[in-house]
């Protein structure tokens, strides 16, 4: 599957040439140089979001370790009244 790459210029000027990419793969589109959008056929999208159905999928995708998620501890206290 080619990845093509245009800058938001290009995509602004050729939005026909960036429909036809991505029905051939993912259409990364650049922002001052860092990819900013991906544009995709609807059938891949569709693909994609059947694909991931249940949360240890979503935590085992490719990338995943590149984003921060430092979730706060929960503290339980035992006290009598919790227990009757």
């Amino acid at each position: 599957m080619p990845i093509t790459t245009l800058s938001s210029r290009e995509f602004n000027q050729g939005a026909s040439k960036a429909k036809r990419a991505a029905d051939s793969g993912p259409v990364f589109i650049t922002d001052r140089g860092r990819p900013a959008h991906v544009l995709m056929s609807f059938e891949e999208y569709q693909r994609l979001i059947k694909q991931r159905r249940n949360i240890a999928d979503a935590l085992a995708m490719p990338g995943v370790a590149d984003i921060e998620f430092d979730p706060p501890r929960l503290t339980l206290e035992v006290g009598s009244d919790c227990l009757s």
